[in-house]
This record gives structure tokens, sequence and C-alpha cells, in this order.
């Protein structure tokens, strides 16, 4: 795992955005065609304006996967990600395909299912992904699981992570924020050829300490990015100051 520190949060994603566009570039000049994941929340907003300005990506040759996804809210909601990813990526870079989460589907065990199925067929070149407060990783609240091969799960969102989003704005308050979830599994995730975590703000410097520092636990999710082959985290002055 590559850690790199830069001083402001612009600067962070920046930097993480240079690296994403490399590994999408390269994908694309190998095979023709690029496939990644996309992760939502405050955290992405530099990274993903970074990324969508970026004109040497030939977009129409990508395939896009959505992170997670909310139970029970509509896309029009402000707190929504499918909302979150067509504002701040798919209407601006227009990747050739995208597979969103619906998290209003009657059944969210069958919409795991659809995607597991979709998302099988296919080798995810980069994934861009974040780290949460409670070091979740997508939606993966500790104790996370580290064994099933599901693509996508079903998930509980834990107390600090609907905290989380009340904290960022997304809903006036923990009553307000679901307590389900669609998730990305952990294996899923770290099948990707390549992972680019982006992890600006002061707020996430414990997670950070105990992800990148700590033992590979269940109850630190994404200190199981350590595992990974490639594997590059970039931090601003605020994340890493307990490092």
């Amino acid at each position: 795992m590559n850690i790199f520190k830069a001083t402001t949060k612009r600067e962070t994603s920046e930097a993480a955005a240079h690296l994403a566009s490399k590994k999408l570039r390269e994908a694309l000049d190998t095979k023709g065609h690029a496939s990644f994941i996309v992760a939502t929340g405050a955290s992405q907003f530099d990274f993903l304006a970074a990324l969508t300005a970026d004109e040497a990506i030939d977009w129409s040759n990508t395939t896009m996967f959505h992170l997670d996804e909310y139970i029970g809210i509509p896309e029009t909601h402000p707190a929504s990600f499918r909302k979150y990813l067509r504002e701040r990526l798919v209407d601006i870079a227009h990747p050739g395909t995208v597979h969103f989460l619906d998290g209003e589907a009657d059944e969210p065990q069958a919409e795991c299912d659809r995607l597991n199925q979709v998302i099988s067929q296919h080798q995810i070149d980069v994934a861009f992904v974040g780290i949460g407060e409670n070091g979740h990783l997508a939606f993966n609240d500790p104790p996370a699981d580290f064994d099933t091969e599901d693509p996508y799960i079903l998930v509980e969102l834990d107390e600090a992570c609907r905290l989380q989003q009340v904290g960022e704005g997304w809903f006036k308050g923990l009553d307000d924020v679901p307590s389900q979830a669609i998730s990305m599994s952990i294996r899923q995730i770290l099948k990707a050829q390549t992972i680019v975590c982006t992890v600006p703000d002061e707020r996430k410097a414990e997670a950070v300490r105990n992800c990148l520092h700590g033992e590979i636990t269940p109850m630190h999710p994404a200190s199981i990015l350590q595992t990974h082959s490639d594997c590059s985290v970039f931090l601003d002055a605020g994340s890493a100051s307990l490092l």
C-alpha cells in the first residue's frame, strides 16, 4: 500500500485524480476499454471534479459500477448516491455504460443478484474509494464481512455511519437516515486491479490511523486495504495528522 500526503484537500484530490486517470488510460490503451468503481460522499467532491475535467480520458469506452446505495430513498432525494453520481460524473463525463444500484427496488436482494451477475462478467481496472469516519469501506460498517464472495450485499448501517451522513449535511437528523443499504462487498472491492483511496479531512484522522497502521480486522474495515497489491491512499494534512 502506497500512502501519499499533501497539504490541502485540493492537492490531495488532484493527485488522486492524476493516478486514477493514468490507470484508466492504461486500461483503455491496452484493452480498448476500462471498467471502474466509483464512491460518493463529501470526501470525493474535489477528486471527481478533477477527474471529470481530464480531457485525456475516453469515457465513451468505460463501464461504471456504483459502490453503494441507501435502501428506500428516491433518486430525487439530496442524499441519493444515484443523484450524486449523475450530477458529479455521469452527466459530465458520460461513461459508455453505467450500472446504478436501485435503492427503491421492490426486492433489494433481487437487485443485488442482478448486479452480481453483471459485475461478475467484468474485470475491474480501478476502484475509487474512500474511508468512513468509522473505518468503513463502502457501506461495510464494523464488524465488516471479510469472507462473503457475493459482489453486492445487503447491510445494516451502524449509528456512527448514519451520524456521519447527518454531519455532512445529507440528512436533517439521525432518524431520517436509512438503516439499510446495498453495498459492494469487501472481497469485490479487493478484486479491482488498482485501488485509489481518497481520504481528506481531519475528521477521518482516527479512522486513517486505525486502518492504515493498525491490525487488519473487521472492526476497522478499511484495514483490509493493507493486503492489496496496488492500493494508493491519498491524505491531506488533517487526515494524516495522527500518523
